[in-house]
């Protein structure tokens, strides 16, 4: 039957090589936005480690204008605007970070693995930062006043990052900034570069991701940022430009008026704003859904009028060859086995069209310049599309096959 439909289907190739273009173009747009739809999904699912609520953020302007001017006295002054922002009654408690929860940017940084680059995000934190966003250690230790004057530079990672750059490894005292052979131990012949501070690995929480149900960032890693009176040349040093503020249940917009007035008093030459975690998570959420929504309203258009083509071309295909039809169903054809027919030779014109875009989307993992999206996204999205092809074109040739 299949051999027989092949070659009507020759017969009537070029009709029938516009059609299966046409569905081809329009796998590779469905593909495209199905991956989109699975990636946001699987990000959105994922827990993100902390919890939003309740969480202000307070962006300090230390009115410098490089990163060269930072003097140890604004690290005594960072100290004092902490200290004053846990004496406001609406605060339980308070942290300084590099980059707040729901922040429009990133740190990304690279260590080498196997001869190979592997980026993951980083933050720098004060030692409270754990308390204030709720973060659940699985493995090892929070940093805190242990870690001062230590040698190496302490560092908490996620669980998702301790299982991929440590697989089948005790994460806890490794060394992110040693180039790790396949199956060696970093803790074994630790590879630092001369003048280069260890960074050791002492706790693994549960989970972390800065950017909440959009962040696709899966690997993420904490770095310690002591606030202690030392060279403020090196970075790690450098106070932090963000605080981070746990309020009290059913604190209301009116805190904010006597939260600056207060933050204000202890470093006179700075500037403060406030913003609650809420408007940035919605903001943040809008930002990641608006252009896959916008994505899915243009293949909705354009999949509605590949519909109609379809459905017109074989309305017309139909119409041409009704002698064709005739002389079955003189023969005596059965109505249905007509009708199947039609439908056998559009699902195989699909299937040629699905097997060439099979072919090319096979290659989007290995091309793709999107490497922390995983290649189950990538399937995800493609059994969706063919499925939906499938759909879509059975039902424009349901109506010209039972007019054959």
């Amino acid at each position: 039957m299949i051999r027989h439909v092949c070659k009507l289907i020759w017969h009537r190739k070029r009709t029938n090589l516009l059609l299966m273009i046409e569905i081809f173009f329009s796998v590779l747009v469905l593909f495209g936005v199905s991956a989109l739809g699975v990636y946001t999904a699987e990000n959105w699912r994922r827990p993100i480690g902390f919890t939003p609520d309740n969480l202000w953020v307070v962006d300090v302007d230390m009115r410098v204008t490089t990163d060269d001017t930072f003097t140890a006295s604004q690290v005594e002054t960072m100290r004092l605007v902490l200290a004053a922002a846990r004496e406001v009654p609406e605060v339980e408690r308070a942290a300084g970070a590099l980059l707040p929860p729901y922040t429009m940017g990133a740190s990304i940084t690279a260590v080498s693995r196997a001869g190979r680059p592997v980026e993951f995000g980083v933050n720098e934190v004060t030692d409270e930062f754990k308390d204030v966003l709720g973060l659940h250690i699985v493995q090892g230790r929070w940093f805190g006043r242990e870690d001062d004057g230590a040698s190496y530079r302490p560092v908490v990672i996620n669980a998702e990052m301790a299982a991929g750059l440590f697989p089948g490894q005790d994460p806890i005292g490794q060394n992110l900034t040693a180039e790790q052979r396949p199956g060696a131990d970093s803790r074994e012949g630790s590879r630092t570069g001369p003048g280069e501070r260890e960074q050791r690995v002492v706790g693994v929480v549960a989970a972390y991701r800065e950017d909440g149900e959009v962040d696709g960032q899966a690997w993420q890693a904490l770095y310690r940022k002591p606030l202690i009176d030392t060279d403020p040349a090196v970075r790690e040093n450098r106070p932090p430009g963000t605080l981070i503020l746990r309020m009290r249940e059913g604190t209301t917009a009116a805190a904010e008026e006597p939260l600056l007035k207060h933050l204000q008093a202890a470093a006179r030459a700075w500037a403060f704003s406030v913003k609650p975690v809420h408007e940035s998570r919605a903001s943040m959420i809008a930002f990641a859904i608006a252009p896959v929504a916008a994505v899915g309203l243009v293949a909705g258009f354009l999949m509605l009028m590949v519909a109609m083509g379809l459905t017109g071309v074989l309305w017309q295909s139909v119409t041409q060859r009704t002698r064709e039809i005739g002389l079955r169903r003189a023969k005596g054809a059965e109505r249905t086995r007509v009708q199947r027919q039609i439908l056998g030779e559009l699902v195989v014109m699909t299937s040629m069209a699905v097997g060439v875009a099979a072919v090319l989307v096979a290659q989007v993992p290995i091309i793709s310049p999107f490497y922390w999206v995983e290649t189950h996204v990538y399937t995800a999205g493609f059994i969706i599309a063919a499925a939906t092809i499938y759909l879509l074109t059975l039902l424009c040739g349901w109506y010209p096959s039972l007019m054959a």
